[in-house]
């Protein structure tokens, strides 16, 4: 699917694609999108996870169609819709959904992030909420969903261990990362690879907010190292 991934210089946004489960809407940014297509057949997988649906291959590509309505404790999904087709981790993975609406651009500032009513950050599979013209859009954690399914495919804390202990460094490290599973994850990871001193951050603009403090206040030397992906970065920074 092509995208404009990087918006105009200094304006903050991002694109969304809406799209529909049942007369809910929901949301993904549009730059982990690799495209969209029909629904298609799949083959069941014995023993898998009951929100697989199955595999399929189109253009000799192994895919694992999830169903998203199935995630999302909305019953089980009947053949049809559209497939959203996404990479993560060198996983190439489908997501089954009723209809796309469209896409939107939207700014960093509008979308709000879902308070300890809804959900515990650790449990949340949303990233954040906007309210679009009547209705509100949840957009997903992706990511989130596909480690519930699988731990494997996302970050192994664990085997950090296997390292052994290291020594502390408090070299300062910003982090900017929008899904709240990779960033607690990423953040525990520091810390078990001897790295103590980080400020971690939800969305590009903060993180960028905070280094544009630190350079007013001649306090540079607070960041050594930045970590963020460039679907959340502040495209201001350059």
């Amino acid at each position: 699917m092509e995208t404009k991934i990087l918006l105009e210089n200094g304006t903050n946004e991002l694109e969304v694609l809406e799209f529909k489960i049942d007369e809910h809407c929901y949301g993904i940014n549009v730059a982990k999108i690799k495209e969209i297509i029909t629904y298609q057949n799949v083959t069941p997988v014995p023993n898998a996870h009951p929100s697989i649906e199955g595999i399929f291959m189109p253009r000799d590509t192994m895919i694992t169609a999830i169903d998203l309505r199935n995630c999302l404790q909305r019953g089980t999904s009947k053949p049809g819709g559209l497939f959203i087709v996404t990479n993560f981790n060198k996983l190439d993975i489908a997501f089954h959904v009723d209809s796309v609406v469209g896409i939107h651009r939207v700014s960093w500032a509008d979308i709000i992030k879902p308070n300890a009513t809804i959900s515990k950050t650790e449990e949340s599979i949303s990233t954040g909420i906007i309210k679009f013209e009547d209705r509100l859009i949840i957009i997903l954690d992706f990511e989130k969903i596909v480690s519930d399914i699988n731990p494997n495919t996302g970050l192994n804390v664990d085997a950090l261990a296997d390292i052994g202990p290291r020594t502390r460094n408090d070299i300062p490290i910003v982090l900017a990362e929008d899904s709240q599973l990779l960033n607690k994850l990423i953040v525990e990871s520091l810390h078990k690879a001897g790295y103590d001193n980080v400020r971690h951050f939800e969305n590009g603009k903060l993180a960028y907010d905070f280094i544009t403090e630190c350079k007013n206040k001649n306090q540079l030397d607070n960041v050594k190292c930045i970590i963020t992906d460039i679907e959340n970065a502040y495209y201001g920074w350059t």
